[in-house]
């Protein structure tokens, strides 16, 4: 029986070419209003979301655009972790993200849920 927890982790694998990315930080921001402490960790395309200027490719309306889910969702407290395998398999650094996401391992996801986080993927 998982214990009670006040936090979120998503894990997004989906990225521009998906209108799941946006579903993903919809839902990641709609975690903060509820006063989760959300992270959300990418990989695979999903890395291309945090590309600088990546984001601006994609808008489902009538969700809010991508750029603007993601700068709510960074501005409101919100942690994005990039897979590092994923982000040099696209010969991408730390300068080619976007500020504030950090790259690093799913092993800052694995201890989000070892102490009780919910998780969504998409």
């Amino acid at each position: 029986m998982q214990t009670q927890s006040d936090k979120l982790v998503v894990l997004v694998t989906k990225g521009i070419e998906s209108e799941l990315s946006s579903v993903a930080f919809t839902i990641a921001n709609g975690g903060i209003t509820a006063g989760l402490k959300v992270s959300v960790f990418l990989t695979s395309t999903g890395i291309d979301l945090v590309r600088k200027g990546g984001q601006r490719m994609t808008h489902v309306p009538p969700l809010d655009p991508l750029s603007s889910l993601i700068e709510n969702f960074q501005q409101r407290g919100g942690t994005i972790w990039a897979c590092p395998p994923c982000v040099a398999s696209r010969g991408y650094t730390q300068e080619d993200m976007l500020d504030g996401v950090v790259i690093v391992g799913a092993s800052a996801m694995h201890a989000e849920i070892k102490e009780g986080a919910a998780t969504l993927s998409f």
